[in-house]
This record gives C-alpha cells, structure tokens and sequence, in this order.
C-alpha cells in the first residue's frame, strides 16, 4: 500500500514538472513570436520608406535635412544586430518621430499632399505604425506572462532548474512620456 501511494505522488510530480516546463517553453515561445512580429512590422516599414523618399525628392522645396534622417535611421535600423531588442526599438522610436516630422512638414506642400502615391505611402505606414505599437504591446504582455510563471511557485522551481530567462520590456522613449504644453492664449477671446 506504502508504495502504491509513493507511486502516485512520484507520477503526480512527474506530471507536475512536465506540466510547468511545458508551460514555462509556450511562455517564452510566445515571446519569441511577438518579437517576431514586431520584426515583420519594421520591416515592412524599412521597405516602405525607399518609396517615400523617392516620392518625395521629386517636390524641389521638400525638406531635404528631413528625408536624409529618415534615411539615416533607416540604415541604422537594419545595422542593429537582430537580438539587441532595446536597441532596435529605440532607433524605430526616433524613426517614428522623424516620419511623423515628415508627414506633418508634407502639410506645407499641397501638390505633395495631393499625389495619391504620397497618400498611399503615408497611409500604409500609418498602418505599419499602428501594427508596431500593437506588436510591442503583444510583446510586452507576453514578457510580463513569462516573468509570471517565473517568479510564481512551484514553477519558480522548474525556471531555475532550467534556467530560464524572463524577457526585458520594451520601454517608451522618455520624450513620448512627456505631456505635450497646449497654450489657449494664442487662440481669440471673447471679451
């Protein structure tokens, strides 16, 4: 009977510790692909930029200093090695912000606004920024399930055995933290 009972609580803790690894490996996994994803988003991105700049440089007064920073930064992107994460994301912030320059500096320039290739690159990389953001949330919520299952016991235990690693956020450059200044006075009153 005593070994009955130990055979039992043996297979328990078998299939204890299968379970948890398992869980730990789809844990990290997930990460892994919401990287990924985030990945094929600033890719597409890369490749949609040569389209905007060759656009662009057909309009003489275009903001030159501009376009060459978008292309800087895309250069520089694709130098960063594949698994500096933190890197990666903030040389893509400052590209964000450089776009968002661009397109913003495209309001002074109506025949660039109305070229309907302009408008079609600036929509699909509007696009492509939308899907970056929801891909760093993915991949931001995946870390956080991963750091979850390594910090909580009993598969804390199967972590350290294991050594798993729990992921490094992505963090919101400091910049885009900062509550944008509104000022009214510039607009009429009505005294």
């Amino acid at each position: 009977m005593v070994a009955i009972i130990a055979i039992i609580i043996i297979v328990l803790l078998v299939i204890w510790y299968v379970a948890s690894y398992n869980g730990l490996i789809r844990s990290r996994t997930n990460v892994q692909e919401s990287w990924s994803q985030i990945d094929v988003q600033l890719k597409r991105r890369n490749d949609l930029i040569p389209n905007l700049v060759s656009t662009t440089k057909g309009y003489a007064n275009f903001e030159q200093s501009t376009l060459k920073k978008v292309v800087a930064l895309r250069n520089q992107l694709t130098a960063v090695p594949a698994d500096d994460h933190q890197q990666t994301m903030e040389v893509s912030n400052q590209l964000s912000t450089t776009l968002r320059s661009l397109f913003a500096l495209s309001e002074n320039y109506p025949d660039l606004k109305a070229n309907a290739q302009f408008s079609q690159l600036m929509e699909e990389l509007t696009n492509t920024e939308n899907k970056i953001a929801y891909s760093r949330q993915l991949y931001n919520s995946s870390v956080a399930s991963l750091t979850v299952k390594i910090q909580s016991f009993p598969s804390n235990i199967v972590a350290k055995v294991h050594h798993f690693q729990a992921g490094e956020y992505l963090q919101v450059p400091e910049e885009e933290k900062t509550t944008p200044k509104v000022n009214f006075d510039d607009f009429g009153s009505d005294k």
